[in-house]
């Protein structure tokens, strides 16, 4: 079956963006866990995201998007939309690039994501805790301040920003079977799947999220986006929904998306502090969850899992 992708999205353009915004990321490590391998009877490489700066991978799409503007668009600042780590990463950004950050945060991110964004610097303002709340609230502020937006994941700068987290894994193991990633508005998955696509077309890449917002899975299996009608996962950085731009990859590239159980995504967050000696978010557990709830089919396998952030209250921990 021929592919068809945007031409920005090329291999190339991955190369260029990787080498571009390497002077601002930390390498992260790959980390492993007897334990955990002798439970899912596979072999699992654990993509540490949760060491780079600010928390997340999220930075990696900031950077990519950021550094291609110029000196005057700058100026005007960068603005947003996020739960809390790509507020973060966008903050971050402005930070190192001296120029002002705004970002809209749904009234229900985590207050200690939000503390985390204004330290950077961000000027905050809050939304519903919808996608289209966030939309509009941002769309108002833009025109106040003609600052230039760059979206969490429905853009392809930043796509090919995250592409560089798979990249380096690919270039890390040759011998893995798989990369499983979680799903939020579907960047990171994204990224994955374009470099398995282009640097090793026969790796799989499997897409998991939370069962109580699964709107990836949905639309995929309809066609068209179908909006979370509801956003209490315990996976607060899954909570939003896919845009075109992810979709189009999804429908393009990914075969299969594993939904879990919030119970299950408790299990696994539990056993990744336990067995790693690690601090990661409830969103970096969803992969994990998806092995575990399908061992056999993994069963002496070598996969990849990409823990997406380990920025988590502390006050409120669900074990």
């Amino acid at each position: 079956m021929s592919v068809h992708l945007p031409t920005i999205l090329s291999a190339e353009n991955i190369r260029r963006r990787q080498a571009l915004i390497r002077p601002y990321l930390k390498k992260t490590p790959l980390l492993q866990s007897e334990k955990i391998n002798a439970l899912a009877g596979c072999k699992i490489y654990f993509k540490c995201e949760n060491f780079q700066h600010t928390g997340s991978f999220k930075v990696r799409g900031a950077f990519s998007a950021a550094l291609l503007l110029s000196e005057e668009e700058r100026k005007k600042g960068l603005c947003t939309h996020s739960s809390g780590n790509h507020a973060q990463a966008i903050a971050k950004a402005a930070q190192l690039l001296a120029c002002p950050a705004y970002i809209v945060m749904p009234e229900n991110a985590p207050a200690f994501k939000q503390r985390a964004t204004a330290e950077l610097g961000a000027k905050i303002r809050f939304s519903p805790p919808t996608t289209a709340g966030r939309e509009a609230a941002l769309a108002a502020w833009q025109k106040e301040t003609a600052a230039h937006f760059i979206h969490p994941y429905n853009d392809y700068e930043v796509i090919l920003g995250q592409a560089s987290c798979s990249l380096e894994i690919l270039e890390e193991l040759s011998d893995i079977d798989g990369i499983l990633a979680p799903i939020g508005g579907g960047g990171l998955l994204s990224g994955a799947l374009l470099s398995a696509h282009y640097f090793r077309p026969k790796l799989k890449v499997l897409g998991s999220e939370p069962l109580l917002v699964n709107d990836a899975y949905l639309s995929l299996a309809a066609g068209k986006i179908i909006e979370n009608k509801r956003t209490d996962s315990l996976a607060d950085g899954l909570r939003t929904t896919i845009r075109p731009k992810t979709f189009g990859v999804f429908q393009e590239l990914l075969s299969e998306i594993i939904c879990v159980e919030e119970e299950e995504i408790i299990l696994a967050l539990r056993l990744i502090w336990e067995q790693l000696k690690i601090v990661v978010e409830p969103s970096s557990a969803v992969p994990l969850a998806a092995l575990l709830k399908h061992k056999a089919r993994f069963k002496g396998q070598n996969w990849a899992i990409i823990l997406s952030g380990g920025n988590i209250d502390l006050d409120h921990l669900p074990f």
